[in-house]
């Protein structure tokens, strides 16, 4: 069987095109059924993209790598899903710290009553978390990260997907009861922030997915956890802005201590073989 030749182009313009198109939508009913389903729909999209794109190639490796990354549990390493979940409980507590220097309170280190958001009417604030870490793992690492990574280092495409994914979320400022709605309501530095964080964060996912044997599985808990923490950890939008600067340093020691993974190239024109 021919090695399948990824076309990212073609997946992202359309996974953009049909996730804002329903987000468009949800923003111009602004409330209601309409609103939720424009939303719920937008944000399965990368997903549903996906997943075409990969059963309609008729490519037996593709569609079989597929398979691996989301159903083989036997590809997870635990130890470096626990290491990864450290680090981020690690940021988070330096981040708290440090923000006592802009006048926080350390009483950040407790757990919020509730969510900061509604979850867009398409059911409670945890679901809609769930929903997202699963949903655009298996777009984004079902597909996306490794179409890229076909034709150049991870180094490389982790500075390319942090880009893309950050813009990918613009339209949610503009949803009621997202959490990017509540930000924008906070101010644009908030805004401008949480598309900044992104992009080293893509470093450290890529890291965790990699290393697993580029398991979905493995993205999934790792993106769970981070968006769990980032709602029930009582961190302030300061602290929040502190955290940036803090993840972008963690980023840069993960690359750090892993330049093989990082900038080999061993594995450019021959995915979706495993490496």
């Amino acid at each position: 069987m021919e090695n399948y030749k990824y076309r990212p182009v073609k997946f992202y313009l359309t996974a953009f095109a049909v996730t804002w198109f329903f987000w468009l939508e949800a923003i111009l009913f602004n409330e209601g059924l309409s609103c939720a389903l424009g939303m719920l729909l937008g944000l399965l999209s990368p997903a549903t993209v996906a997943i075409f794109m990969v059963f309609n190639s008729k490519n037996t490796l593709l569609i079989s790598d597929f398979k691996r990354k989301i159903l083989g549990f036997y590809k997870i390493k635990p130890v470096n899903i626990l290491v990864a979940v450290i680090i981020f409980i690690a940021i988070i507590v330096l981040s708290i710290l440090l923000s006592t220097f802009f006048g926080q309170s350390l009483n950040q280190f407790s757990f919020t009553e509730d969510f900061s958001f509604t979850g867009a009417g398409i059911g409670s604030a945890f679901l809609t978390i769930l929903l997202a870490s699963v949903i655009e793992e298996v777009g984004w690492r079902g597909y996306g990260e490794d179409s890229i990574a076909q034709y150049c280092s991870w180094f490389k495409e982790s500075i390319i997907f942090g880009f893309v994914w950050a813009f990918w979320h613009l339209p949610l400022f503009w949803i009621p009861g997202t959490y990017h709605y509540e930000l924008r309501n906070l101010g644009i530095l908030f805004m401008l922030n949480f598309l900044i964080s992104v992009i080293p964060l893509g470093f450290i996912t890529t890291w965790v997915y990699v290393k697993n044997g580029r398991s979905m599985l493995a993205s999934i808990i790792f993106h769970l956890f981070v968006n769990f923490m980032q709602e029930r950890i009582a961190l302030t939008p300061i602290t929040k802005c502190v955290e940036t600067g803090v993840v972008y340093i963690v980023a840069i020691i993960v690359v750090m201590a892993n330049k093989e993974m990082f900038f080999e190239r061993r594995h450019v024109g021959k995915l979706p073989m495993e490496f």
